[in-house]
Parts: C-alpha cells; structure tokens; sequence
C-alpha cells in the first residue's frame, strides 16, 4: 500500500506541471458548457413550446450533462499527463461512453427541434404534432442504437455481425411495412416541404377541398359539395396539387361565342365592353379578352380577369355579377350569343342560294 502511495506520489510530482495545465484548461472547458447550458435553461424557461431556432438551439444546449463535463475534464486533465495504462484506459472508455451518449442527446434534440421548427406550430394543434411523441420514439431508437454501436466499437467488441443482422432485420421491416413506410415519409415531405397546410384549400384531379387534417398515413379535406375525401400521402404527392390558398389573389377564365352575323365594329367593340364590365367590380381587373378562334358556329371569345383575395364566396359572386353585365350589355349593344347550331345553304341550279328559311315579312319586329 505504501508502494503504491509512493508511486503516485511520484507522478503527481513528476506531472504537477502538465496536470496544472490540463486541469485549467479543463476547467475553462466545464465554465464554459456550464454557462451554455444555463443560457440554455433560460431560453427553454421563457418559451417551453418554442418552435424557433432559437429554442431549437436552447433545448440542445440545456441537455449537456454533468457526467458528460466531468468525463471530459478527466480526460483533458489526463491527456497532458502520463497515467499508468490501466488507469488512461478506464477514463479513456468512460469518457468515450459519456460522449457517445451526450451525441446522441444532442442529435436526438436537434433532429426533433428541426422537426418541430418545420412544422411551425406547437404541438397537439395537428395531427403531425400529436404524433411527434412516435416520431420521437423512432428518432431516440435510432440515435441510441447508434451510440451503443460507436461505443461497443470502440471497446474492442466486432461489432461487424451486429451491424449486418440490424441491417437485415431493418430491411424485413420495411419491406414488411413498406406501404406504411412510404406514407409516413410522405407525411415528412409535406410537414418539411409545405405544399399545403391544415386550412388550404386545394384542387387535385378533379376534386377540390378544405385541408382538414394532415395524418402520417392520409389526408383529409372537405370537399366543396361537402363529402370527406380521404387520401393516402403518397397517393396525393402523386398528382398535381393546385394550392388556392397560396398567393394574393385568383385569375378566373370565362369563354363565350358570338355569331358569325356580328359587325366587324361590334367585334372590336367587345375588349372595351368587357374591360367596363369587369372594372365595375371591386376588386377585378381585366388580363385580357380577345378573339381566340373561328368555331363551328361561333366567334370564339376568351375573357381572363384577375380578381384580388382568396375568400372562394366572393369570387364566385364577382363571376356571377361580370357574366349578368355582359348579358345586359350585348343586348344593349345588338351583339348576340351563338347557339351551337348548323345552318344548310342550298344553290339553284342558277347558283343563287335558297335559303332554308322564309323571308320575315315586311315591318314584322326582329322578337316577334
């Protein structure tokens, strides 16, 4: 016992220098993660829910662990000095398990800090926040798996057999759970991409919905005659999704024909019309209207206007107001729809046409 006592006397005396230099520095080290981790308590205090970057980093830092400041003081402290094998061995491999476990308490509160951030809303608001409690089950499996590996590894275990049967099992599960899988990874594209959130109104194929809640295996939307439409994520990342929510206003088309009868000078009279009619909307504005093509039985018009805000209702009502003024002005004007309808020209053997019809007869009214 008194051998042993001088010995380490001996390098404590031989290493006072090197061990004083170790343990400033490891001190300094421990200050500064103690008062990370204490800025760390106060953002998390002020906002518990944050979902900011700023909470993100302040949840990280509050879960830097004691043992984990020891363990790395130690091996600071015994880095500058020469221990005797066993003793730099047994710090050595706690400091390599304290590390291991503080990453992956780091990583698994910056994966879900990040998650948290991206669907920008705190939890129990939607279904994807309800089911953060699983998505932080399977990230803390995944994290700690990992950190049980690097540590093994680093212990002098193969870990190489272990590694491989995770693997194997890993793809027996998923092809298992494939459809499942492939719906969950759907429903993280569109908590991190945001193609639409809960409340958007969306059109997809020929249906269009209110969003009503975003699950990790499907949609839901109300449909705007009022049926639930139920549709799996990856089914619904498919297809091309139209966000009527998105932007600050809607452009809407209407199409109409004009008879051939109409005058060339009624014809160029229409982009004015129109322009008039849709101006008397508040809120409307006229993109264009122009002829677009000589129809079967028709003078084929375009009209594209661009009404500003996105309450559907409103819209609706704009649509039915600007196609009412059009009726009434191409009646004031004497410009007049086409029907879809044919008419037969027949020659006398002269060459002068027959018509299919009887003349009107003389002061007879056009609407009688």
């Amino acid at each position: 016992m008194n051998l042993k006592l001088a010995q380490l006397v001996d390098w404590l005396t031989v290493n006072r220098e090197a061990l004083a230099i170790g343990l400033a520095i490891a001190v300094g080290l421990v200050g500064l993660m103690l008062i990370a981790r204490s800025v760390g308590h106060r953002i998390v205090a002020a906002d518990p829910a944050s979902t900011t970057w700023k909470g993100v980093v302040g949840r990280v830092l509050s879960k830097t662990g004691v043992l984990f400041m020891a363990a790395a003081a130690l091996e600071i402290v015994l880095t500058y000095a020469e221990p005797p094998g066993g003793i730099d061995r047994l710090f050595h491999n706690a400091f390599i398990i304290a590390f291991a476990v503080q990453a992956a308490v780091w990583a698994r509160e910056l994966i879900l800090g990040v998650i948290g951030a991206r669907v920008g809303e705190r939890p129990g608001e939607t279904t994807l926040g309800n089911a953060m409690g699983v998505i932080r089950v399977l990230v803390s499996v995944a994290v700690f798996a990992i950190a049980i590996i690097v540590i093994l590894d680093n212990l002098g275990v193969n870990v190489t057999a272990l590694v491989a049967g995770l693997g194997i099992g890993g793809i027996a599960i998923g092809l298992a759970a494939q459809g499942i899988f492939s719906d969950l990874f759907a429903a993280l594209a569109i908590l991190f991409d945001k193609p639409f959130r809960r409340g958007d109104t969306i059109r997809f194929d020929t249906t269009t919905g209110n969003v009503e809640k975003i699950g990790l295996k499907t949609t839901r939307l109300t449909s705007l005659t009022g049926e639930r439409v139920i549709m799996a994520n990856t089914k619904l990342l498919e297809r091309e999704i139209r966000n009527l929510a998105e932007g600050d206003g809607r452009q809407e088309t209407l199409r109409f024909g004009l008879v051939y009868q109409t005058p060339t000078e009624k014809l160029e009279r229409v982009p004015d019309i129109a322009r008039e009619v849709v101006e008397a909307q508040q809120g409307c504005s006229l993109h264009r209207c122009v002829l677009v093509a000589l129809g079967a039985s028709s003078l084929d018009h375009e009209l594209l206007f661009r009404h500003t805000g996105l309450d559907a209702d409103v819209l609706f009502a704009k649509r039915a107001a600007i196609l009412i003024a059009l009726l009434r002005r191409f009646a004031e004007e004497g410009i007049e729809f086409a029907y879809p309808t044919q008419t037969t020209f027949t020659a006398a053997p002269d060459g002068t046409l027959v018509m299919p019809y009887a003349a009107a007869p003389a002061g007879m009214k056009k609407d009688a």
